[in-house]
C-alpha cells in the first residue's frame, strides 16, 4: 500500500487548505509527472457553464476559454461525453477547426483531455497540452492514472469542504440561538411577560424593521451589555 507521504497527490491534499489550493497543486504536479505535458488544467461544468478551476500556467486558461466560447474542443467533449479526447497533432486535426487554429497560434501541437468523476459536478475533465506533435503519446497511461487519483483527491477535498461548511452552519445556528435566548430573557425580565410573548414581540419588531431576528436580538444584547458596563463605571 502506498503511504500517505509517498503519494504526491496525498501530499498535495495534506498541505491543501481548500479546493482551490489543491487544484493548483494538482495541475502543477501533473505537468511534472506526465511525460510531454507542458501545461495542465481542470475543466468543470457548473450551472450549465464550463469553467476552468485551475491551470498550471496562463496558457491553459486561454485555450480552455476559446473552447467554451465555441462550445467545441477536446476539453468540452471530454467533460460533456465522459470520454477521453486525444489529438496527437493539431495541424492534422479536423474536429474542432476554430479551436485548433487558436491553439496552433499559441504553439500547442498536442492535446489530451480526460474525464474525471467529480461528485456534485455534471462534467469534469483534466486537460494536458503538449508543444510538439504526439508529445503526449508516451504519457497517456500516466495521464490516465493521474486523472483517476486526482478525481479521488478532489472528491476528498469536496467532502472536507462540506464538513467544514456544515460545522460552520452549526456554530452559526448555536450562536444565533444563544443571542435570541438572551434577548428573550431580557424582555421577559423587563416587561414581566413569558417567553412565548417575548419571542413574539421580537419577531414582530424584526419584521417591522425588516432585519433578521438574530441581528435584532444581537443589537438588544449589545445595548444592554453596554449599558451595564457604563453602570459599573
Amino acid at each position: 500500500m502506498t503511504s500517505q507521504t509517498s503519494d504526491p497527490l496525498d501530499q498535495a491534499m495534506a498541505r491543501s487548505q481548500g479546493l482551490d489550493t489543491l487544484l493548483r497543486d494538482l495541475t502543477d504536479r501533473a505537468v511534472g509527472q506526465v511525460p510531454g505535458a507542458a501545461a495542465c488544467s481542470v475543466t468543470v461544468r457548473r450551472a450549465d457553464r464550463l469553467l476552468t478551476l485551475a491551470g498550471s500556467s496562463g496558457l491553459p486558461s486561454g485555450l480552455d476559454l476559446r473552447q467554451y466560447e465555441n462550445g467545441s474542443g477536446p476539453c468540452v467533449d471530454a467533460a460533456e461525453t465522459d470520454s477521453p479526447r486525444y489529438s496527437p497533432d493539431l495541424t492534422a486535426e479536423t474536429r474542432w477547426p476554430a479551436y485548433t487554429e487558436y491553439a496552433l497560434a499559441t504553439g500547442v501541437r498536442c492535446v489530451l483531455a480526460l474525464p474525471m468523476a467529480v461528485e456534485g459536478e455534471t462534467g469534469a475533465a483534466l486537460n494536458f497540452y503538449g508543444m510538439e506533435p504526439d508529445s503526449l503519446a508516451r504519457g497517456r497511461e500516466a495521464a490516465r492514472a493521474f486523472a483517476e487519483r486526482a478525481a479521488d483527491a478532489v472528491n476528498e477535498a469536496l467532502r472536507l469542504e462540506r464538513q467544514r461548511a456544515s460545522a460552520a452552519d452549526v456554530r452559526t445556528a448555536l450562536l444565533s440561538r444563544s443571542v435570541i435566548d438572551q434577548a428573550v430573557g431580557m424582555l421577559m425580565a423587563r416587561e414581566r411577560i413569558d417567553a412565548h410573548r417575548a419571542l413574539a414581540r421580537l419577531r414582530r419588531a424584526s419584521q417591522h424593521r425588516n432585519v433578521k431576528l438574530r441581528d435584532l436580538c444581537g443589537e438588544l444584547v449589545a445595548q444592554a451589555s453596554g449599558g451595564a458596563s457604563r453602570g459599573r463605571q
